[in-house]
């Protein structure tokens, strides 16, 4: 009986695992056309992507962040 049971288990988990596995898709897609709609309205995506993952950050990994590229690019001559 516990083999039944833990078998419809396992068989829910696997769907629910499958459902948000599309709506994540679903989600990826739309992110995608907002981009693309960004970038005919002439801004840069690229750009737009970096703050996003920037506005992800705690505001000290940011800043840390911020102050190893200020390094690395002096290290450079860059800035």
């Amino acid at each position: 009986m516990s083999d039944i049971i833990a078998a419809d288990q396992l068989r829910l988990f696997i769907e629910r695992i499958e459902r948000l596995e599309e709506e994540k898709k679903a989600m990826a897609d739309d992110i995608k056309d907002v981009y693309a709609e960004a970038k005919s309205n002439g801004y840069d995506t690229k750009t737009m992507r970096a703050i996003v993952r920037l506005r992800k950050m705690e505001k000290h990994h940011r800043d840390e962040a911020e102050m190893l590229l200020e390094t690395y690019k002096a290290a450079l001559g860059l800035a």
